[in-house]
C-alpha cells in the first residue's frame, strides 16, 4: 500500500496577527520548536511503520511557493508542490491533488493533512493512520475525530454512529456546526461527538468517484484546469483561467455531509476516535494552552521579563517586552506592530485585521521582513522621498534584471561580494564598497559566492512602492 501525504497549506491565519500575516501565514512561522507549522506537518508522518510512503504533495497558493520550497529543501525533502492561481477551498484542493497523484497510474491512498495543526502526540498520530489507511485502502473515506476535553464552541462536531470494524471505528452519523456553550456541552456529555480535525484519508480514484457524484462542477473544472497545467521544476501548474471560475467549497460541505446522510451511491464513511495532542493553533489562546508553561501558567518567547503575572503569554520578535502584575493576557511584540489582548477576546484579532485591510494598511498583509525566493529584505528606516533596506541574497541567487521608472538606489555591501549589472557593465562590489543604480537603468544584484550576501539599500525618488518594478529577465518565472 502507497500513501501519499497530502498537506494543504492555504489558510491565512489571520487571528494570530501580527506574527501571521496574509503573504506569511502562520503555517510557515515556527510557532512550537524551530519546525514551522508545516515542516512538522510533513515531518509527522517520518518513519510510518507498515506502509509504502511517497514523498510530500503540498497545495498551495503560489504566493508561498518558494517559501516552501525552501523549507522542504531544508528538511532534506523532495516532493511536489501543486499551486492554486486562486483559493477556493478544501474540495477543489484535495480534488487537484488526486489528479496529481494517479498522474503516473497510481492510486494511492491520500492523507490529507491541514498545514498549520499541531498534534504533540506523534507515535499515538500514526497508529490511527495505520488502522485508517487500511480502512481507505478497502474503499472507505477515512476522518479522523478528535477526543473532547471540554465544551469547545470554535470547532465543528462529528457525531459517531455504529462500530465499523474493530479498534474503535465507527461509523459517521452526521458533521455538526461550531455550537453555543449549551450545545457543546450537551455534546460534551453525550459522549458520542468529536471535534472535526480536517483530517482525511481515502484513495485517489475514490475521492474522484465521490467528488464526480456530489460536485460533478469542481471535478470538471479542475480536470480541466489540470489538463492545462505544466511542470516547472518543482512546481505543477494548473489552468489559471479555468481554476479561477471553479465553484469554491470544502470537503465537508461537498462530500462528507452527503456521505454521513448515507448517500448509497457514496463509499461509506468512517470516523476514528484520536487522542494525540491535537490543536488547530486557531487563536493567541489556543497555542497558549499548547506551549510549556511556567508554575504561574505563562508563556515566555524571545526578550520578555514577568514578574507577578499569571496565565499570560508574552511574546517578543526582538524587544525587551516587560510584564507586571497581568493575567490572562496575550502580548505579542513584532518590529511593525504590538498586540495586546485578553485571552477571552483572541478570536477577535480578525477585526483588527480587517480593519487594516479596510485602511489600505500594509501591516495586516506583510511583515517589515519579506521573504523572496533569492532571500529576504527588511525595511529598515522610510520616510517622504527614501526607504533603506537591509537585504540579504542567498549564495548562487540572482535577483531579475529589471529597472525602476521613479526610484535611484545606492548599494553598500555589508558582507560577501555582489556581482552587479549596471547597464551594459557588469563588476563586482566588495565589502565596505558601494555603487549607485540611476533612475531608469537596468540593473541587476547576484550573490557569486558561497556566504550570504549582505547589503543596505538606500532608495531614493518620488514612489518608492514594490510595483514600481519592471522586469526583463527572471530567474524564477515572475512577471513584471
Amino acid at each position: 500500500m502507497i500513501v501519499q501525504p497530502v498537506v494543504l497549506s492555504g489558510g491565512s491565519g489571520t487571528r494570530l496577527w501580527p506574527l501571521s500575516r496574509e503573504k506569511y501565514p502562520k503555517q510557515l512561522l515556527p510557532l512550537i520548536g524551530d519546525d514551522s507549522l508545516l515542516q512538522a506537518t510533513v515531518r509527522r508522518v517520518e518513519g510510518l511503520a507498515g506502509v509504502q510512503l511517497a514523498a510530500p504533495m503540498v497545495v498551495c497558493n503560489e504566493e508561498y511557493r518558494f517559501v516552501i520550497a525552501e523549507q522542504l529543501r531544508v528538511m532534506g525533502k523532495t516532493g511536489s508542490i501543486l499551486l492554486e492561481p486562486i483559493g477556493r477551498n478544501t474540495a477543489p484542493a484535495l480534488t487537484l491533488a488526486a489528479l496529481a497523484a494517479m498522474r503516473d497510474g497510481a492510486d494511492p491512498v491520500l492523507l490529507v493533512m491541514p498545514a498549520d495543526h499541531v498534534i504533540t502526540d506523534t507515535p499515538a498520530f500514526q497508529a490511527v493512520v495505520r488502522q485508517g489507511a487500511a480502512l481507505a485502502d478497502e474503499g472507505a473515506v477515512v476522518t479522523f475525530g478528535i477526543t473532547p476535553d471540554s465544551p469547545e464552541t470554535g470547532y465543528g462536531y462529528i457525531q459517531a454512529g455504529a462500530a465499523f470494524g474493530e479498534d474503535g471505528a465507527r461509523s459517521i452519523a452526521r458533521f455538526v456546526e461550531k455550537p453555543d456553550l449549551a450545545t457543546a456541552q450537551a455534546y460534551l456529555d453525550a459522549g458520542s461527538y468529536l471535534w472535526n480535525s480536517g483530517l482525511f484519508m481515502m484513495r485517489a480514484s475514490i475521492w474522484l468517484a465521490a467528488i464526480a457524484v456530489c460536485r460533478g462542477d469542481i471535478l470538471s473544472a479542475c480536470r480541466t484546469a489540470w489538463a492545462q497545467g505544466s511542470v516547472d521544476g518543482d512546481f505543477l501548474r494548473v489552468g489559471q483561467e479555468v481554476f479561477t471560475q471553479c465553484p469554491s467549497d470544502s470537503i465537508d460541505y461537498a462530500v462528507m455531509e452527503r456521505i454521513a446522510a448515507g448517500d448509497g451511491a457514496l463509499p461509506s464513511g468512517v470516523v476514528i476516535p484520536l487522542s494525540a495532542g491535537w490543536s488547530d493553533v486557531g487563536a493567541w489562546e489556543a497555542l497558549w494552552k499548547v506551549l510549556s508553561k511556567d508554575e504561574g501558567g505563562n508563556v515566555l518567547q524571545g526578550d520578555v521579563l514577568m514578574h507577578d503575572c499569571r496565565n499570560t503569554l508574552a511574546f517578543s520578535a526582538g524587544r525587551l517586552v516587560a510584564c507586571i502584575g497581568v493575567e490572562d493576557t496575550v502580548i505579542v511584540e513584532t518590529p511593525d506592530a504590538v498586540l495586546v489582548v485578553h485571552k477571552d477576546k483572541t478570536q477577535d484579532v480578525k477585526k483588527i485585521v480587517d480593519r487594516l485591510k479596510r485602511d489600505g494598511r500594509p501591516e495586516g498583509q506583510l511583515h517589515r521582513k519579506v521573504f523572496r525566493p533569492w532571500g529576504w529584505y527588511d525595511g529598515v528606516d522610510a520616510g517622504e522621498r527614501f526607504q533603506v533596506k537591509r537585504i540579504v541574497v542567498k549564495p548562487g541567487a540572482t535577483l531579475s534584471l529589471q529597472m525602476h521608472h521613479h526610484r535611484a538606489e545606492h548599494w553598500i555591501v555589508v558582507r560577501g561580494t555582489a556581482k552587479v549589472t549596471r547597464g551594459d557593465a557588469i563588476f563586482l562590489v566588495s565589502e565596505n564598497e558601494s555603487t549607485f543604480i540611476p533612475l531608469g537603468t537596468r540593473h541587476r544584484l547576484e550573490n557569486p559566492g558561497c556566504v550570504p550576501l549582505e547589503m543596505i539599500e538606500v532608495q531614493s525618488g518620488s514612489y518608492l512602492g514594490e510595483d514600481d518594478i519592471v522586469r526583463f529577465e527572471d530567474v524564477y518565472g515572475r512577471g513584471g
